[in-house]
């Protein structure tokens, strides 16, 4: 079960969030189980999986729901015969109502089911968290280790080719972990740039060591007020020694660096990205909402951008050079524009449903420029022009995160002067068409300002919050 769940945002992911895979779905998702690479599909046995996009905590019936189905499904398989192993496909910063470790509890529910002889093995996001409870009941953990996630599915099949491993040479790994005191927001800590790129460069020398399966490093997740919300670095193997001295090294390094981390992207206001991408001549110049950021766990419609856009007549004017918005969801909205035609004059209030804290719903006057139907994840979708400004209003949450998002809807990021889009660090489709970038500040439920967001249940001190008088203990505990 995966989403990463932002306690300052107020959505709450419902069961419409999450896409469901079971039976041979389940089991044709993964290319390593497909193609046999590790062992024959036949021998893996489908439970269940369901996956969000980021957002806020999960309704606490719907992690009830999903989680009594993979209960369920196992208990199935366990009636039949003794499981030797289970691969854990998890983000690892849910957050539920009413838990602080949603999945510490998931995984303590779980082995209670399938016993303490069968070996897990987890793959996660490196934004995740490492609790307790997870790493003792997880045999083999590991993270990306590339931010963006490009390897997203590299990890996946390095989880299954460790747990395949681990069966065939009937070994039951031990894992060393060190707590780092550092809190920081992704887009501090991306790997294409120092000191991230170096520190995670380290993980390879530590893992081809004697008695070393794994090694992984966790940034953690910002923008969660829970206890376990910090840097982690856990290493897996099967020699005590190697395991806690890998450990050790790796977090110190993490630590050491700690004063190093910067914005991957420039960073600035809106109105100076705005400005910046006017100015530009090679275009599109590209602008990231990042305080609002559904790709970290915000809403995603929150209006203050939109409103600070549509008050610009330099945007607004016919005339203007193209701006594409992307975007603000809200399923009335949606509804209404249905009801007119395309290329009608129109005047819709939007946004704010959800997050209605740095603005209210915005009031858009323009013309319907497009409408569509039947995106897996927006539903429909309306496109209003008001000057040069194309407003993307969508009837559910929607990241506009990869090129193909605006080309399936008929709008060419690479004719615009200037896209802005709710998303942190560029991904890859968005980072290679820029030719300019502002990360813009903005408010939302994963600000980048995290002091001003309030964090009042992480452990401290904590880096960047709190000053230390020397270094912490980072002191490897061995689990297993």
């Amino acid at each position: 079960m995966a989403i990463e769940s932002s306690t300052f945002s107020p959505h709450r992911a419902e069961a419409r969030d999450f896409q469901r895979f079971e039976g041979d779905d389940l089991v044709q998702r993964y290319t390593s189980f497909r193609d046999g690479t590790h062992l024959d599909a036949a021998e893996w046995l489908p439970v269940y999986y369901a996956r969000a996009i980021p957002g806020g905590a999960v309704l606490r019936e719907v992690y009830d729901e999903i989680k009594a189905r993979i209960l369920d499904g196992l208990r199935t398989l366990v009636a039949e015969a003794p499981l030797d192993g289970l691969f854990f496909d998890i983000h690892g910063a849910m957050s539920v109502d009413g838990f602080e470790d949603a999945e510490g509890d998931l995984i303590t529910a779980i082995r209670e089911v399938i016993g303490a002889d069968a070996i897990v093995s987890a793959s996660m996001d490196l934004h995740g968290n490492v609790s307790d409870p997870l790493v003792s009941q997880v045999d083999i953990i590991t993270c990306y280790r590339l931010a963006p996630h490009e390897d997203t599915w590299e990890t996946r099949d390095r989880a299954i080719k460790n747990l395949i491993e681990a069966l065939q040479q009937g070994t039951k790994p031990r894992r060393a972990h060190v707590m780092v005191p550092i809190l920081l927001p992704g887009e501090k800590t991306s790997t294409r740039v120092e000191p991230a790129k170096s520190l995670y460069a380290r993980i390879d020398e530590v893992e081809q060591r004697p008695g070393i399966i794994d090694a992984a490093i966790w940034i953690g997740y910002a923008w969660a007020d829970e206890p376990r919300c910090h840097g982690v670095v856990v290493v897996t193997g099967t020699d005590d020694g190697a395991i806690a001295t890998g450990a050790e090294e790796l977090g110190q390094a993490f630590w050491n660096v700690r004063d190093d981390f910067e914005f991957v992207g420039p960073p600035g206001t809106l109105a100076e990205g705005v400005d910046a991408g006017l100015a530009a001549v090679d275009t599109p110049y590209f602008i990231s909402d990042s305080g609002d950021n559904p790709g970290a766990g915000g809403t995603g419609d929150v209006t203050w951008t939109l409103a600070q856009l549509l008050q610009d007549e330099r945007l607004t004017t016919e005339g203007a050079p193209t701006v594409l918005v992307g975007s603000i969801f809200d399923k009335g909205a949606l509804a209404e524009l249905r009801r007119r035609t395309v290329g009608e004059t129109v005047t819709v209030t939007a946004g704010a449903r959800v997050d209605h804290g740095p603005h209210g719903p915005v009031e858009i006057t323009g013309v319907l420029h497009s409408l569509h139907e039947g995106d897996v994840d927006a539903g429909g979708i309306a496109v209003i022009r008001v000057g040069g400004l194309y407003a993307i209003i969508t009837e559910f949450r929607k990241a506009y995160h990869e090129i193909a998002d605006f080309t399936s809807i008929g709008l060419d990021p690479a004719t615009a002067q200037i896209v802005v889009t709710k998303i942190g660090y560029l991904e890859p489709t968005l980072y290679d068409a820029q030719h300019g970038w502002t990360l813009a500040l903005t408010p939302g439920g994963v600000d980048q300002d995290l002091q001003r967001l309030g964090h009042h249940r992480i452990q401290r001190p904590m880096f960047p919050f709190d000053s230390f008088d020397g270094d912490p203990e980072l002191s490897a505990r061995l689990f297993g």
